[in-house]
């Protein structure tokens, strides 16, 4: 069975709902990214971060994976397929995908601010944190999310991932958040490169193959390509 490995970004669960930080009026428009999502914005005001984060996971329990996200799992029906997300959300197992890597960490689970293996699951009904909600070596909570200037601990298993791909598909990421993007570049010689994002993307390689629609249907006509292939 060959493999798909699949790198998906903030556009993907935008038709779900959730805003990101490029949008307008959304949630990420009340504050300053470095105040929210870096180290220096904790150490700074935790509080601010913490509330930041608990309104994120109330709107996460607002909405529901799209067909992008479930179009994925019905693929596993004719592939072996790998999810590398940068994305923080949960849509990609609300819809039933089972091999997920998520980049930057994951807006369900906290950690210990002082040891980063003590990592925590919340739960919909026990979603949100507080100052003085504590590991249980008495050191403060934080969102389990690698945040600007942080290490991102989980690249090199991403990478290795990605050099099996047989096939590799990009999803709703304009391929400019580093380190993310680089995962192209360890792609093996040869293997086609399925763009799906509305938007333009410079392609400068015969093997990458340019499907210009939003997530939705941009895995649809996926689907028709390269289970096509497999018949």
């Amino acid at each position: 069975m060959k493999r798909v490995v699949v790198l998906t970004g903030a556009g993907i669960s935008a038709e779900s709902g959730i805003s990101t930080f490029r949008d307008s009026g959304g949630l990420w428009e009340q504050y300053r990214i470095e105040d929210v999502a870096s180290p220096e914005g904790w150490i700074r005001d935790p509080r601010l971060v913490t509330d930041f984060y608990n309104q994120r996971r109330k709107q996460l329990l607002e909405v529901s994976p799209n067909y992008g996200h479930k179009g994925l799992v019905e693929l596993e029906k004719y592939f072996d397929v790998h999810i590398i997300t940068q994305n923080v959300d949960n849509l990609h197992e609300r819809a039933g995908s089972k091999n997920i890597i998520h980049l930057h960490g994951e807006l369900t689970k906290v950690r210990s601010e002082r040891f980063d293996n003590l990592v925590y699951e919340l739960t919909p009904d026990k979603y949100e944190v507080k100052i003085g909600d504590k590991c249980e070596r008495g050191y403060q909570l934080r969102p389990h999310i690698v945040w600007f200037g942080e290490a991102v601990p989980m690249l090199g298993e991403a990478i290795k991932l990605t050099e099996t791909a047989d096939i590799f598909v990009v999803i709703g990421t304009s391929l400019n958040v580093y380190p993310a993007a680089s995962l192209v570049h360890y792609v093996p010689e040869g293997k086609p490169i399925y763009i799906i994002d509305p938007n333009s993307i410079a392609i400068n390689n015969n093997n990458w193959h340019y499907i210009k629609k939003v997530a939705s249907e941009g895995v649809k006509e996926l689907m028709k390509i390269i289970t096509s292939t497999t018949q």
